[in-house]
């Protein structure tokens, strides 16, 4: 029986040996929906190749075969790296209900019970629609928040930096003392200014200092400024940053390396907005918001005794802890994409992707030094690639263990060995094509010379592959050697 309140144009993919239950669905939706069925979970990844359905019915029977030791999201992840937006429901029988709990805890949205009830599908189509619904309108409220230089910084896909995100939401606005913790080349800095660009302070200074780069001698003079004459070589009077910085926002990173003398002057800061200059008698009052920084245990520099707990109560008003790299290496892809364009942008080179294993193998890395750690290896790879894909040469071989890849094969082990042949020998070949293309400015006579084939060979494979040649008509790659 159709449905006539399912609604809404949707392309959907099943995976099902039962030929009834594909019936049935096609029943209920009726005209107006693109059903497309595969019987295994390999022929799905085949289908997920080429078109991206916006629903996945999958069999729990197949979906159990498929999870080998790996579990249900192994499977889910499979598809979600083809197809990212796809919503995935799991059929089950009655017998099996326990294995579809478990499924929609690995990531599935929801699960339906064999025989295909038109009622029970219409509720958990409303369900899912309805939850789709919300977090577009919740996405698209952070994205009203949010400037726009800044969207591209906080998309993630990581739940601990979506938590961060929404802590920084929360705290920009106000005036409350920030500290941020984490490893070194976390992104404190980057964090800091997002906060001043969404608070009520950003049309004025943003100020950064780091404390652990300026001599112990010279730091107090830094942040609160000096007379002229209160120690030698003070020939005038200076501005500290605190005064420079008055009405809009300081950044004191490494606050923990801040000597004893200044953490008292700091602590006046923070209680009274009022200091004095080294040398000076007048009392200064500013109206300036502090965001700390640091990659130490303050808390344990307390018990210690290296830091004034008072100092740390004051500071410690908003703590904003960011993660490591390697606990959020699901953005690895974006952070790589985000650096690429930066890097395009201030070069003459035009490289817009990496190749697969290099890609597998950043996933794959634990980051000691965070994401300061993969910029700096991106911007060296940058520099060193001569096609217009980062390759595996351009990286230090430490990068792929022992042995440094001599193709670009990416390996799924849901894939038969046969299918696995098959996409590294189509992988090579795109990969090549796109590296002669590049070097020859798009030009399909020279490309094809070079690579020894005809035209219409080349032409064909183009097609294939989906390449064209107007992505290549830029500055020429040279040859290597």
């Amino acid at each position: 029986m159709k449905q006539d309140n399912i609604k809404g144009m949707a392309r959907i993919l099943v995976i099902s040996e039962n030929e009834d239950a594909f019936v049935a669905l096609n029943e209920c939706f009726g005209e107006g929906y693109s059903l497309e069925k595969a019987s295994t979970v390999h022929a799905a990844l085949e289908v997920l190749q080429d078109r991206h359905p916006d629903f996945l019915f999958i069999d729990i029977g197949i979906l159990n075969k498929s999870k080998a030791n790996n579990g249900y999201k192994a499977v889910f992840d499979a598809f979600w790296y083809l197809c990212p937006a796809t919503e995935i429901i799991v059929m089950s029988s009655q017998e099996m209900i326990r294995e579809a709990v478990i499924a929609v805890k690995a990531g599935a949205c929801n699960y339906l019970t064999y025989p295909i009830n038109p009622e029970e599908l219409t509720y958990i189509w409303d369900t899912v629609h309805k939850s789709i619904l919300e977090q577009s309108e919740l996405d698209y409220l952070r994205d009203q928040f949010w400037q726009r230089e800044s969207l591209h910084f906080v998309q993630t896909k990581s739940m601990a930096m979506k938590n961060v995100f929404e802590k920084v939401r929360s705290v920009a606005t106000t005036r409350s003392t920030v500290l941020l913790m984490g490893e070194t080349g976390t992104g404190k800095g980057e964090l800091a200014k997002l906060i001043h660009r969404h608070s009520n302070r950003r049309e004025a200074q943003f100020i950064a200092i780091h404390c652990g780069a300026i001599p112990d001698t010279l730091l107090e003079s830094e942040l609160f400024g000096h007379e002229k004459g209160s120690f030698t070589g003070a020939v005038k009077r200076k501005l500290g940053k605190f005064e420079i910085a008055s009405g809009g926002t300081i950044f004191l990173d490494e606050v923990g390396t801040v000597t004893p003398s200044a953490q008292i002057k700091l602590l006046h800061v923070l209680q009274d907005r009022t200091f004095q200059r080294v040398g000076g008698e007048e009392t200064i009052t500013v109206d300036v918001r502090i965001i700390a920084a640091t990659n130490m245990d303050l808390k344990k520099m307390c018990d210690e005794g290296d830091f004034r707990k008072d100092l740390y109560y004051r500071l410690n008003v908003f703590p904003i802890e960011a993660p490591p790299l390697r606990d959020r290496i699901e953005d690895v892809p974006h952070l790589v994409e985000m650096f690429l364009a930066r890097m395009n942008r201030f070069n003459t080179k035009d490289i817009y992707g990496v190749d697969p294993q290099v890609m597998e193998a950043l996933m794959a890395y634990s980051w000691p030094g965070n994401i300061r750690e993969l910029e700096n290896l991106m911007e060296r790879a940058y520099i060193l690639e001569s096609s217009p894909v980062l390759t595996p040469e351009s990286f230090p071989g430490e990068l792929f263990g022992s042995e440094r890849p001599l193709a670009s094969v990416p390996v799924n082990p849901l894939l038969t060995l046969a299918e696995v042949r098959s996409r590294g020998v189509e992988n090579i070949e795109r990969l090549y094509l796109k590296q002669i293309l590049g070097r020859n400015m798009g030009k399909i006579k020279n490309s094809a010379l070079e690579a020894g084939i005809t035209t219409r060979q080349l032409h064909k494979l183009m097609k294939k592959y989906d390449l064209k040649k107007e992505g290549f008509k830029s500055t020429p790659i040279p040859k290597k050697g």
